[in-house]
């Protein structure tokens, strides 16, 4: 297997690995009476992401790796891993409140309201580019910003807003 095909199985296997984590952690939220947000752009979201996946792995064939750019994603992924640790099972993929839960300020939440949004740009914009492939960086950058205004939009609302979820937050 091409260092490309390798990478790009790496970095598939992990976004599978976090979605059986994010459904236990769903799973587990619901339990203890948390509500989802923003139900409605999620599907939108996959799709997003999983076309992203599908475009990197048509187009990296034959293509040269810029091992330095490879060396940012990797310290994405340490600070991906950084976010989830401090979330631990509150970490999702969609929006999930549980109602009386203080905001984790911990970890990398100390600087920013929302880094894993900001990992999840970096990621969207360097594995392209790991691979020379610009266009795909430029495209599904300008795509993730808009829906990251959408999702942090209905986010803020209810962690930093009101206090409940409205009822059209569905």
């Amino acid at each position: 297997m091409s260092l490309p095909y390798l990478i790009m199985a790496l970095v598939t296997l992990q976004r599978l690995g976090e979605l059986v984590i994010a459904s236990s952690n769903t799973r587990h939220l619901r339990a203890q009476g948390a509500i989802e947000i923003g139900r409605n752009h999620y599907p939108i979201m996959v799709a997003l992401h999983a076309s992203w996946l599908a475009a990197l792995w048509l187009a990296v064939g034959g293509r040269a790796v810029n091992l330095p750019l490879l060396g940012v994603f990797i310290l994405l992924q340490a600070l991906r891993i950084w976010v989830l640790a401090t979330l631990g099972r509150r970490w999702t993929t969609r929006i999930i409140v549980l109602p009386g839960a203080p905001l984790i300020e911990g970890g990398p939440f100390r600087f920013l309201r929302h880094p894993n949004y900001c990992v999840v740009i970096g990621e969207i914009a360097v594995l392209p580019l790991v691979f020379g492939l610009t266009w795909l960086a430029v495209l599904f950058t300008l795509l993730n910003a808009a829906m990251l205004w959408v999702r942090i939009g209905a986010e803020g609302k209810v962690l930093y807003g009101t206090t409940s979820p409205p009822k059209d937050f569905s």
